[in-house]
């Protein structure tokens, strides 16, 4: 099939999970292992062309997901009669181990994986065991010194509504772009995964930008260890510079969880 003939008439949409670790983060980088870079590659040796893909979020290297979901165009006598279920099992076969294609289905042609999506949901980990974790040490943010989370829902309580959360953003990404985010919860959870202590810290937002969900809890564990007082979050916020928040916690511990559409 002639690749410069191909009209696309249908958008499929891919629901992915996938270990950070491996990665150099979602997005294609020349040279660099990515996710997207894995998933062109696969679609590329069954469709027989170059195929562009669109993510619903790009993630930093490190950062896991559960729910990605990615979309792309094609024409329907490109799938020369595979069903989703035989893609999906193709796509498993050709990709990175780490990386598990979950779904396989059509959605209506024009789909944006990125621009149709509602919702973003944003899991982050914290081990807060006295001994370092064994089986989530790979998806976790040990905090040993315990956390005080009355404070740190104290804090977040600012943080829910539509801000600027230029403070929340690298500070190279955020230049000469908007950045006004809508966020729709920030709440804690304590759970027991494989045995080991978690607080999960669950972050649901119409959009997010570069590393915000990383420095929320960055900033709001220093609140939780008694580094600051929980009204400092609202500072933050207000001063709108990278420099006045908290560390950027690390990649390993965040999940991006799901994403909802309308």
């Amino acid at each position: 099939m002639d690749a410069n003939a191909i009209e696309p008439d249908m958008t499929l949409a891919l629901t992915l999970g996938y270990r950070g670790a491996p990665f150099c983060g979602f997005a294609r980088q020349p040279g660099q292992h990515t996710v997207q870079g894995e998933l062109e590659r696969a679609l590329g040796l069954l469709l027989r062309r170059p195929v562009d893909t669109t993510c619903a979020g790009r993630t930093d290297a490190g950062v896991h997901a559960r729910g990605q979901v990615v979309s792309f165009d094609l024409a329907r006598e490109e799938l020369g009669g595979r069903t989703s279920r035989s893609l999906l099992r193709s796509l498993n076969a050709l990709t990175d181990d780490a990386i598990a294609v979950r779904s396989v289905g059509e959605r209506p042609f024009g789909f944006s994986a990125r621009f149709d999506a509602v919702e973003r949901e944003y899991r982050y980990f914290v081990a807060v065991s006295a001994t370092p974790p064994l089986f989530m040490a790979d998806f976790s943010w040990h905090v040993p010194a315990g956390l005080d989370v009355a404070a740190m829902e104290e804090g977040a309580a600012c943080l829910i509504g539509e801000h600027d959360f230029k403070s929340f953003c690298l500070a190279a990404s955020a230049v000469g772009k908007p950045t006004c985010r809508e966020v729709r919860e920030v709440s804690f959870a304590e759970e027991e995964v494989m045995g080991e202590a978690m607080l999960a810290i669950t972050v649901r937002g119409n959009a997010f930008l570069h590393s915000m969900v990383r420095t929320m809890v960055g900033t709001l564990a220093a609140v939780g260890r008694g580094k600051r007082p929980p009204e400092w979050v609202a500072e933050v916020l207000s001063a709108r510079d990278r420099a006045a928040a908290g560390e950027n916690a690390p990649a390993q511990g965040l999940v991006l969880w799901g994403v909802s559409y309308g």
